[in-house]
C-alpha cells in the first residue's frame, strides 16, 4: 500500500448489506456508512431528510480502482429498481454515485453505459450520478452492523451473472 487513498461515496440500498461487502474487496482501507445526496444538516437514521443511505469507502489506488469498485457495486445491487433494493422502499435506499471529481464522473458516467450496454441487468440503470456534498455519519450502531449481527437483515448479494464484460471502447480505468 502506498499511503495514498482516494475516496468513493456510494448509495445502493441498506449500507448495512453494502459495507459488510464492499470492505472485503482487495485495495479498501476503510468504509463508514452514513448519510449522503441530500440538504438535511447533521442527518440521522430518524432524521435524514432526502439523504440516501451511502457507505464511504477509502481505496488505496495502487490496489484498485474506482471502477472495480463500481463494477462490483453494480453487481451487490439492482440498478434498475427506482428507489429500492429488496423489501427497502423509499429515496432514502436509491441508487447514486457521488463522484468527487471530473475523473470520477466519467469513470461513473462510462461504467453505466457499460451495464447498460451488456444487456447483463433486468432493466434500465437508474443510477444518479451527483457531485458529492456532505457525508454525514451515521450512528455507532449502524457501523460494522453485519460483523456484530452476522445473520441481520440485508438486501445485497454478489449476482454471478451480472459480472460486467470489459467493452475494448471502453475508456474507464
Amino acid at each position: 500500500m502506498t499511503g495514498r487513498t482516494e475516496r468513493a461515496v456510494l448509495a445502493g440500498g441498506c449500507f448495512w448489506g453494502m459495507q459488510d461487502l464492499i470492505r472485503k474487496q482487495p485495495g479498501v482501507v476503510s468504509t463508514r456508512v452514513g448519510y449522503s445526496g441530500g440538504d438535511t444538516p447533521n442527518a440521522t437514521y430518524r432524521n435524514h431528510g432526502d439523504h440516501a443511505e451511502a457507505i464511504e469507502i477509502l481505496f488505496d489506488p495502487t490496489a484498485t480502482s474506482y471502477r472495480d469498485i463500481l463494477e462490483f457495486f453494480f453487481q451487490i445491487h439492482d440498478p434498475t429498481t427506482r428507489d429500492r433494493q429488496g423489501n427497502d422502499l423509499g429515496r432514502s435506499y436509491r441508487s447514486a454515485l457521488y463522484y468527487a471529481d471530473e475523473e470520477q464522473r466519467r469513470v461513473a458516467v462510462d461504467t453505466i453505459a457499460d451495464v447498460e450496454a451488456s444487456g447483463l441487468w433486468p432493466g434500465k440503470v437508474v443510477t444518479e450520478v451527483e457531485p458529492v456534498g456532505d457525508f454525514w455519519e451515521a450512528e455507532p450502531e449502524h457501523q460494522d452492523y453485519l460483523e456484530r449481527y452476522p445473520d441481520g437483515y440485508t438486501c445485497h448479494f454478489p449476482r454471478p451473472h451480472w459480472k460486467l464484460p470489459r467493452r475494448a471502447s471502453s475508456t474507464a480505468g
